[in-house]
């Protein structure tokens, strides 16, 4: 079976087409970084405008790469949430509609369900079960994951996600927008001048928060003469506490759990030290760790398509109803 994937839950329209047994076949995505930079973040309603647009010229895109017509296609994924609104309203309507029209299923999957599958595209996936540490823009997640749909939340943020805190960061050191890869860009230059805190680390518990981290980079930066050196020196040590205190944090879940294996996956597992730093603790804790290819860690349509192929072979689909949830707890989903 073809499953046709959509992704647009916020600046990204993505498309791909999965085979249930051929695996990935095509993907396509558009970046609306361009248009929402000299805002310095995204703004919903010219995003969802944006995926009106492109949209269904990149559903006909990788149709033809994938050299499939539409009648070939066996049923339709789409994320419903969480995201924006009228931007999930936008992949919602148009999948629904070319289901209907072409008297197929189709599946609503949870955007953060995408990202921890995401890993399952490559050639070597992660068995289950494992431990899931999701970082993006909007969630810092820590999941014990027994299968797809069985999942159990240990830990999230109490406030700002990852993404979010490197985002504001770059955003103080007056760096453009996207600011969390131009962040990374920036602490490479760095050296280990600063001693940054690595919150909520000296509790028990999984839970995180970085506002306080935020809140510790802004008055490190006032204390300084905000020259170049001093923002790169900045920059290093705020990269350096979150990627520790992530790596603190997944230790403790695979000791609490007994588990074996970790999967990390969102936007900012994108990012080389948090990378480095979380194989470094897995060797030495003994554990196996999986984190998708790069072009996968960000939203994208292959890690939908996939995961509603697993949806609709075990038999899920949705009624005609549009169905998007800006807000959706992952223990809300059914188990396959």
């Amino acid at each position: 079976m073809y499953v046709l994937g959509i992704e647009s839950s916020c600046d990204e329209t993505a498309v791909a087409v999965y085979h249930a047994s051929r695996g990935l076949i095509a993907h396509t995505l558009y970046s609306q970084v361009a248009t929402h930079a000299e805002y310095g973040g995204v703004v919903p309603e010219l995003a969802s405008r944006d995926h009106i647009r492109k949209l269904v010229p990149l559903i006909k895109t990788v149709l033809n790469d994938a050299k499939l017509q539409a009648g070939e296609i066996g049923g339709i994924a789409y994320t419903a949430g969480p995201g924006l609104m009228g931007s999930l309203l936008v992949g919602a309507a148009t999948a629904r509609s070319l289901a209907w029209s072409w008297k197929i299923p189709a599946v609503a999957v949870h955007h953060m369900e995408g990202h921890l599958l995401a890993p399952m595209l490559e050639d070597n996936p992660p068995p289950f079960p494992f431990i899931a540490l999701l970082i993006s823009g909007g969630h810092t997640m820590l999941i014990e994951v027994r299968a797809i749909g069985k999942y159990h939340l240990l830990g999230e943020s109490l406030d700002d996600a990852a993404g979010e805190a490197f985002d504001k960061t770059a955003k103080m050191l007056g760096l453009d927008y996207p600011g969390g890869p131009k962040l990374a860009e920036f602490a490479s230059g760095g050296s280990n001048r600063f001693k940054f805190p690595r919150p909520m680390t000296d509790r028990p518990g999984l839970d995180f928060s970085f506002s306080g981290l935020k809140t510790f980079t802004m008055n490190a930066l006032h204390a300084t003469d905000q020259s170049a050196k001093d923002k790169a020196d900045i920059a290093f040590a705020f990269q350096q506490a979150m990627a520790e205190t992530l790596s603190i944090k997944c230790k403790r879940a695979l000791r609490q759990t007994g588990m074996e294996t970790l999967v990390v996956a969102g936007g900012v597992s994108a990012n080389r030290e948090i990378r480095r730093q979380l194989q470094q603790m897995a060797t030495k804790e003994n554990a196996e760790i999986y984190f998708p290819r790069p072009e996968f860690c960000t939203d994208n349509g292959a890690m939908i398509a996939y995961a509603g192929c697993q949806r609709l072979l075990a038999g899920q689909s949705q009624n005609l109803e549009i169905f998007a949830r800006p807000r959706w707890p992952m223990n809300h989903l059914a188990g396959l």
